[in-house]
């Protein structure tokens, strides 16, 4: 989410401090909104949303990025307040995100891209605040999931760094292995048990095979996120989503691959809770 990619090219040591730093920044940050709950974490994350958003216009129209991302973020806001359940909106969101993400690659109109745009962004600012308010659960699911996203990034990129081998994707992400890929999934999967194992709630909910099986799943998903997000950005042209984000590029950037582990959990909320 907040770390170095195993796609990262080997950078000089004042670059990779630069973005050791700006990983502590946010994570320290994203850390505090989520402990403290509430509006505050709804407002963070649609906050984020609403430059995700405006990140993805900036790459595959270069128009009308701004009123997107205010309207992105408007809507996050009116739909906190609205009497739809969490579990009801996380669901639509997934949903929308999940097509758009399925669209994007078969479409060249650029208004249908925009819009894929919004719905990608959209997940971000429904799907999130409503795990984080699954009363009991919802603070250890948010940490899950940063930690088997967090955990995969920085072992895919430090084991396929150190190891290297075949290319995974080279036609979309031409620095990422095999390694990387398999060295992530361990260590997401170990990062995600982790946190189930240290969560009495959790693990009063769940048994530890349903915890395993979960964690595989999602670190297999934020690499996913992350490929889906590199061949868009090769698909235009572009490097980086952006410059917001010092040594890293843009929100696009970092959240790609919490990105697909937030449809994975936003659709299981909603099927839970029919």
């Amino acid at each position: 989410m907040n770390e170095p990619r195993s796609d990262a090219a080997p950078v000089a040591s004042s670059e990779l401090k630069l973005r050791v730093a700006s990983a502590l920044v946010l994570a320290a940050g994203i850390l505090a909104a989520t402990f403290w709950g509430g509006w505050p974490f709804r407002l963070v994350w649609t906050l984020v949303a609403g430059l995700v958003a405006y990140e993805w216009l900036s790459i595959v129209s270069r128009q009308n990025a701004v009123a997107a991302g205010i309207g992105v973020v408007l809507a996050g806001l009116l739909l906190g307040f609205s009497p739809a359940s969490p579990p009801a909106l996380a669901g639509v969101a997934a949903a929308l995100a999940l097509c758009g993400a399925v669209l994007t690659p078969l479409t060249q109109n650029r208004l249908a891209l925009e819009i894929c745009g919004v719905a990608y962004a959209l997940a971000f600012a429904l799907v999130t605040p409503a795990l984080r308010a699954i009363p009991d659960l919802g603070l250890a699911l948010i940490i899950w999931s940063f930690a088997v996203v967090w955990f995969t990034d920085i072992a895919a990129y430090f084991t396929g760094r150190t190891l290297g081998g075949p290319k995974l994707m080279p036609r979309f992400s031409p620095k990422k292995t095999w390694s990387g890929a398999l060295g992530g999934t361990m260590a997401g999967t170990l990062g995600g048990y982790a946190v189930w194992a240290l969560t009495p709630q959790a693990a009063m909910a769940v048994g530890p095979g349903l915890a395993i099986a979960a964690s595989f799943a999602a670190s297999v998903l934020s690499q996913a996120g992350d490929l889906f997000e590199s061949a868009i950005k090769r698909r235009f042209g572009a490097k980086d989503s952006s410059r917001l984000i010092p040594g890293h590029g843009g929100f696009l950037d970092r959240l790609d691959g919490y990105w697909a582990v937030l449809i994975f959990a936003g659709l299981l909320l909603f099927l839970t809770r029919l």
